[in-house]
């Protein structure tokens, strides 16, 4: 047998204060050489155990792992250090495992074959799944999973849904509400446009029959000076009545029914005829170069009371035609009051 070179004196030798895990008793440390006896294996000597199956390494993990879940949920993990109090550890409770891990640990080890699809665990399985034919908890928690947001998902569908409903019929309250306020607003537009014209068709109707018993106070006139206007030719600075300008000797007629309370000289106004109505209303006759009724006379609409002249402060010959409402000492607009008695001079 050949022996080996002498080793190299090796440069590190482990003393007392470096054993690396072993006692002081152990020892002394001495170099080894190995040689090609001292390598070989030893037949015959020492036999490992025959493992059954390809899986004692993950039934030994299950077990130790089972152990320690075993330990730690029934008592926590022992402290490390006497000298500190242990520390409680809450664990989930283990009465979930199931009977196949429980027969993994009392069979000794055994496992099912390599490459089997059983599963490790049903915990968590639920009649309704098994009624489905599901055996793996993984596959029944999944599918409830996938249930519960299907469920939620059709809830927010349902929800959406319904909120856009809710709004389209909103939508179509609101136009129905705009579209009856439109209606109820041109229906009232025409109720008050139907009501005008029945108010000026009545008024047109009372002027119609006021004027047959109103009459213009003469004919072939025309109007030269209205009410109101400015000037030095009034003593007042403005115009008080209304002047239709005619021939001298135009027949003048009475207005209106009702009594001659004046007839005679007046001044500025040269021969006037006051005719009051039975509602006091006066009417005056101005610039008269006649005058053809007397005072207290009665009249009738259209009843000749005198004739067109020239008299008193004039520039030609004109009817000065004055209205006192109610007997007031200032005038109103003739062409107004004539106007509301269904007359257009």
């Amino acid at each position: 047998m050949a022996s080996n070179r002498p080793a190299q004196p090796t440069p590190f030798a482990p003393n007392e204060t470096h054993t690396f895990g072993y006692n002081k008793d152990e020892g002394p440390w001495e170099e080894w050489n190995p040689t090609a006896d001292s390598v070989a294996p030893v037949r015959g000597r020492h036999r490992t155990g025959k493992q059954r199956g390809g899986g004692g390494l993950a039934r030994s993990s299950t077990v130790l792992g089972v152990g320690v879940i075993a330990a730690v949920g029934g008592g926590g993990i022992a402290s490390a250090a006497p000298d500190k109090a242990p520390v409680s550890i809450s664990m989930p409770d283990l009465s979930s495992v199931t009977e196949s891990a429980r027969a993994l640990i009392s069979d000794g080890g055994s496992s099912a074959p390599k490459g089997s699809t059983a599963p490790f665990t049903t915990a968590g399985l639920t009649s309704a799944d098994e009624a489905q034919g599901t055996t793996d908890a993984g596959e029944a928690l999944r599918d409830r999973i996938m249930q519960q947001a299907q469920a939620q998902q059709n809830q927010a569908d349902t929800a959406t849904q319904k909120a856009a409903q809710t709004a389209a019929a909103q939508k179509a309250v609101d136009l129905a509400v705009k579209q009856q306020n439109e209606a109820e607003a041109k229906a009232d537009a025409a109720k008050e446009k139907a009501e005008e014209a029945a108010k000026a068709k009545a008024e047109q109707e009372r002027l119609a029959e006021l004027a047959k018993s109103y009459s213009l106070p003469t004919s072939s006139y025309t109007l030269t000076s209205t009410f109101g206007e400015a000037g030095a030719l009034w003593s007042s600075g403005y115009h008080t009545g209304l002047d239709f300008a005619a021939p001298t000797g135009t027949l003048l007629k009475a207005i209106h029914s009702g009594t001659i309370t004046e007839a005679g000289w007046a001044g500025a106004y040269g021969y006037r005829t006051i005719l009051t109505l039975d509602d006091g209303t006066e009417l005056w006759f101005c610039h008269q170069s006649s005058i053809s009724v007397s005072v207290g006379q009665k009249v009738a609409t259209g009843d000749v009371i005198g004739r067109v002249g020239a008299t008193g402060n004039v520039t030609g010959a004109h009817l000065h035609l004055e209205v006192h409402a109610g007997g007031a000492a200032t005038g109103i607009d003739p062409m107004a009051w004539l106007q509301s008695k269904g007359l257009n001079p």
